[in-house]
């Protein structure tokens, strides 16, 4: 009992002794001082704005208006709808910084005591257990890439299922089946690389306990892991099967080989675990000179300069060395499991410079989904966290052994890795650069050295208190100088001023002024900010105005190739345009309702197609100018006409039909209601009543039929009705949406159903349905494409193809004398009954 005591009070202490550490570790950026900058402002600081705005203001979250004319929200693994910022959202109706750079490092917070929790269901040593929590959350990818606050998510929850999964193996336990499952779906659940591979940690684990403990084991656990099964699957299936359907209509529903490993680690980075700074990463005064975008070394390797940071500490970098790999400790039966994985990771992350990957890329499902093989680097710092605290635990537990020997060949490996950072710095021209760095780490591995003789010496006097102050202190004390707030992880907060509700930015506050609108008001223009800088794309998620592009990987395919969009649009330089956009002063702009171009240069240096009075100069801030698009178009307008058009051919060769979108929508199928094709010019009244997330609706009093045109992206989950009744969405100008209404006053309303929509979509796919009329089509007459020619007075029953419809299919112009006057036979000739 005495030990058993001991043995609590002793984790006891490792907890108190983490917070500590964590708090000072993680207090610049809980103390506001600087803030998490880059992708954790640029994108998610947007997202949970976003998604505290939808909730305070009573809106749904799953449809966002504000990018690239309109996205799934609810699809997008990045959007953090489901995941903890969701509370966050829930708490304040605009969360700061400060609020959401604490949300993040609340996750190693919790990650770390997972891994105290791991240690101590075990009964290692709390010292060991220390160490491991404070590497797992703050050694290499945990630190050097916490502004990807989706994989900090996702390594959090594979810590805590990490845990979990290793008690059920253990105990055998339901419970904790369960939980486990809950944790790895929440670990899935807003899939990315790093949840991919922490699957496949899980998996090992319980493959290699089946493996070591045969059918026993096997049956044992049968009925905890399927209840792991049946709570993973509750959390991820619906989620998943959003992200799914959405990845298949973006740009990237998969990855090619080439594009992947051009996020592959390269070799030469694997010295960063013995010399952190070597190629000046964290040093504001060295220009980084490493392996990355660097056409002097490597031309085609594609990683940010923090993403290639491995190390995670001297003391336990020194541990796997030695005694880990000089006494065979990381063979053991207990972690040889997680010695194997540890591996693995290692040459996933190398990328092309293994043939694993290849082979993963090939096999392995999932890989072909994700970019940078060098995402593995978070599971190298997390594994490598709990096999270096696992031996610290063997030695303070060992017996009448000496360690010497084994840290003099530590110290040699130590050494030899020292001598290469050097020749390698020496051979690319930064030796100056370099020394400093090196130095450090010498003086990190001697403080490491010293630490396990005193620890080896001495272990029956410290005891367990002392030991864990001291690995404490040196462990804390390393990772906070060498993986601490630098230009990647902690920049000033007024750099991100623009991202804050209340910014007094000149562009955004005259943005907001000029996009606003009267109740009623058909309108609801759109903005581009041109190149304003990488914080910029998605500040429309913040300040509520639409934005034509945005900042996302994942983008609606239909809208990239007409439009011109990459993940941002952070330079002038970054703006694309296409054959269907080739300019500001075009046909597809106007009907976007692109009404403000601002532009940190004049606007003619970046479209080069502009003349004189195409745009009008509205106003120049400190950030640009401001310009006027004067011919967009309202966001809701209804069109009397309509005119056949093949889309896809209009996208690549940029050729719209002679034809107004004020008279004319075109269509790439007939409307439900036969009408005539062709223009028609009506005097329509149109109000946009209500424009919210995922409803909007629109009142409409027309003297004739005609069709309601909303200028938002079509997709397949929203549907309308007309007066209460069920109507068909029509894809219209090639993007946007279209309903059908007769002549009168009527309310149309768009609503967003995500679930309805995405299982009639799947069903589609595995199902598709046959054509309603399977008999084959009357042959056409020789004279050519029918017309129907009315009578004076008399309307036409049917309207055969119009020269706009005819010029986009490439059909030529009609011959004289191919009307068919009788629309009897009009009718026949396409296969349907005249009335139905």
């Amino acid at each position: 009992m005495r030990r058993l005591d001991a043995k609590a009070a002793g984790y006891l202490l490792a907890g108190a002794a983490f917070v500590i550490a964590w708090v000072i570790l993680c207090w610049p950026w809980l103390s506001g001082s600087v803030t998490i900058p880059f992708d954790a402002k640029a994108h998610f600081q947007a997202q949970v704005e976003f998604l505290a705005r939808a909730i305070h203001s009573g809106q749904s979250p799953f449809w966002n208006h504000n990018v690239f004319a309109g996205s799934p929200q609810v699809a997008d693994p990045q959007s953090l709808i489901f995941s903890p910022a969701i509370l966050l959202a829930l708490l304040s109706p605009a969360p700061s910084f400060r609020m959401v750079d604490a949300f993040v490092l609340l996750h190693l917070l919790v990650a770390g005591f997972a891994i105290l929790m791991f240690f101590r269901d075990r009964g290692w040593h709390p010292a060991g257990g220390l160490l491991a929590a404070l590497v797992f959350a703050f050694g290499a990818s945990a630190s050097w890439r916490v502004q990807h606050i989706g994989q900090i998510e996702s390594l959090a929850f594979f810590a805590v299922a990490f845990w979990l999964t290793a008690r059920m193996l253990q105990r055998n336990s339901a419970w904790a089946g369960v939980c486990a499952g809950l944790a790895s779906g929440l670990m899935v659940l807003e899939p990315d690389q790093v949840a991919m591979l922490g699957g496949y940690v899980l998996i090992g684990m319980v493959v290699a306990h089946w493996l070591s403990g045969g059918w026993v084991a096997l049956r044992a656990s049968l009925v905890p892991i399927a209840l792991a099964s049946l709570a993973g699957l509750a959390v991820i299936t619906v989620p998943l099967l959003w992200t799914w359907l959405f990845a298949e209509a973006t740009t990237r529903p998969e990855i090619s080989l080439g594009v992947a490993t051009s996020g592959s680690l390269h070799p030469a980075s694997l010295l960063t675990a013995f010399v952190c700074d070597l190629f000046g990463a964290k040093s504001p005064q060295v220009d980084f000179w490493g392996p990355y975008l660097n056409p002097n070394w490597v031309k085609d390797l594609a990683l940010s300069q923090n993403m290639a940071q491995v190390y995670i500490g001297a003391l336990p970098m020194l541990l796997l060395i030695a005694p880990g790999l000089t006494r065979g400790w990381l063979w053991d039966r207990a972690i040889r499991p997680l010695t194997l994985l540890f591996l693995f990771m290692v040459l996933y992350a190398l990328g092309r410079y293994t043939p694993l990957f290849e082979a993963a890329y090939d096999y392995l499902p999932g890989v072909k989904m994700f970019r940078r093989p060098a995402d593995a680097t978070f599971l190298i710092g997390a594994l490598g966290a709990v096999l270096s605290g696992y031996v610290l635990h063997r030695m303070l537990t060992a017996e009448n052994i000496s360690f010497r020997r084994d840290l003099a060949i530590g110290a040699a490996v130590v050494l030899a890795a020292v001598l290469g950072a050097i020749l390698l710095s020496r051979n690319e021209g930064h030796l100056g650069d370099a020394w400093q760095p090196v130095l450090a780490a010498v003086a990190w591995f001697g403080a490491a050295i010293l630490l396990l003789l005193a620890l080896q010496r001495w272990r029956g006097a410290l005891g367990p208190v002392a030991a864990m102050a001291l690995v404490t202190g040196v462990v804390a004390s390393d990772l906070g100088a060498n993986n601490g707030p630098n230009e990647s992880t902690a920049l000033p907060p007024q750099l991100y001023d623009v991202l804050r509700p209340t910014t007094r930015n000149q562009t955004i506050a005259l943005l907001k002024q000029l996009t606003a609108q009267p109740a009623g008001s058909p309108r609801r223009d759109r903005v581009e900010l041109l190149g304003m800088g990488f914080e910029w794309p998605n500040a429309g998620m913040i300040h509520g105005f639409d934005h034509t592009l945005g900042y996302n990987p994942l983008r609606l395919e239909d809208f990239s190739e007409a439009v011109g969009t990459g993940d941002g649009i952070a330079r002038p330089a970054d703006r694309k345009f296409t054959p269907l956009f080739p300019s500001y002063h075009s046909r597809l702009a106007n009907l976007l309702g692109l009404r403000y171009i601002a532009s940190p240069v004049p606007i003619e240096q970046v479209d080069h197609t502009l003349k004189s009075g195409d745009l009008k100069l509205l106003a120049r801030t400190k950030q640009g100018f401001i310009y006027e698009n004067p011919h967009a178009l309202p966001r809701v307008q209804f069109v009397g006409g309509w005119a056949l058009a093949d889309f896809e051919s209009m996208k690549l060769s940029g050729h719209w039909p002679e034809t107004e979108p004020e008279q004319t929508v075109l269509l790439d199928t007939e409307p439900p209601v036969a009408t005539p094709e062709g223009p028609a010019a009506v005097q329509a009244e149109v109000k946009l009543v209500r424009y919210r997330n995922t409803v909007v609706e629109i009142e409409v009093t027309s003297p004739a039929a005609g069709f309601v045109v909303l200028n938002d992206i079509w997709h397949p989950w929203w549907s309308a009705q007309v007066d209460g009744v069920d109507s068909e969405i029509l894809r219209a100008n090639v993007l946007f949406r279209a309903v059908q209404v007769p002549a009168g006053r009527h309310k149309v309303v768009f609503s967003f159903h995500p679930l309805s929509g995405a299982i009639a979509e799947l069903e589609a796919r595995l199902a598709p349905k046959e054509p309603a009329d399977t008999l084959p089509l009357p042959p056409r007459p020789e004279r050519g494409e029918p017309q129907v020619v009315s009578s004076p007075g008399e309307e036409p029953l049917l309207s055969g193809l119009s020269p706009a419809g005819r010029d986009t299919l490439g059909f030529g112009p009609a011959r004289r004398g191919a009307a068919v006057r009788d629309g009897t036979a009009s009718a026949q000739i396409f296969g349907e009954p005249q009335a139905r």
